[in-house]
């Protein structure tokens, strides 16, 4: 079991920077995959980012690529998303997930936060 809770959500400008976290409680955390999705209203929830058990491989929705790095810290349990020169277009709820293995479909992610909302005004 790992219960997950995002923060760092909040209001930015276009053109300006947010870094989200996530704290996992358990002592499994090294053991699962870590991702990012989002959900913007009355879209479907997308795949964003995720990373490895290791941290060493990085994977990014096209949308964000370049924009966008996902971190982890297995000794404090956290997981992190540095979003750069966000766009209006980034604006959702941004949930944290774990999984068992690399895999950017949402159904594949066993546990989920509660998710932290960013919004990005022109």
């Amino acid at each position: 079991q790992v219960q997950l809770v995002e923060s760092g959500g909040g209001l930015v400008q276009a053109g300006g920077s947010l870094r989200l976290s996530c704290a996992a409680s358990g002592r499994t955390f090294s053991s699962y995959t870590m991702g990012w999705f989002r959900q913007a209203p009355g879209k479907e929830r997308e795949f964003v980012a995720f990373i490895s058990r290791s941290g060493e491989s990085t994977y990014y929705a096209d949308s964000v690529k370049g924009r966008f790095a996902i971190s982890r810290d297995n000794a404090k349990n956290t997981v992190a998303l540095q979003m750069n020169s966000l766009k209006p277009e980034d604006t959702a709820i941004y949930y944290c997930a774990a999984a068992f293995g690399p895999t950017i479909s949402r159904y594949d992610y066993r546990y989920w936060g509660q998710g932290t909302q960013v919004t990005v005004s022109s």
